[in-house]
């Protein structure tokens, strides 16, 4: 369960505005659009990777205290895991290739049979 950022008591994740202080913890009343917030004296834009590389276009910027497009430059932005694909070996190596590569193995299938009937 996450904590609320002004009085870090525990909340539910869906919770639109924290029970004990009334802080907003979700835009726009949304359960499904975070609100992030900078704690105290900080600012989000410090630690945030759209205002390092110059893509944001919030008014609030550099001095943002909430944000919803919030990306911390310490995280990749895409979990890595999800596009390497799996690690087989031997048959089920080659199973997993064939499937995957379906196409390209009938394309291979026809230059092969080709090559034999021109050869007979």
């Amino acid at each position: 369960m996450p904590t609320c950022s002004r009085c870090n008591q525990l909340v539910d994740s869906q919770a639109v505005s924290c029970p004990h202080c009334g802080n907003e913890l979700k835009a726009f009343g949304h359960p499904g659009i975070p609100l992030y917030q900078a704690k105290d004296t900080t600012y989000l834009c410090d630690r945030c990777i759209y205002h390092e590389d110059d893509s944001c276009n919030y008014p609030q910027r550099p001095y943002a205290k909430t944000c919803t497009l919030f990306h911390d430059k310490s995280l990749p932005l895409v979990d890595e895991w999800q596009f390497s694909p799996p690690k087989y070996k031997g048959i089920k190596g080659i199973q997993f290739w064939f499937s995957a590569n379906r196409g390209l193995a009938i394309i291979i299938l026809i230059v092969i049979v080709s090559v034999l009937i021109a050869v007979i």
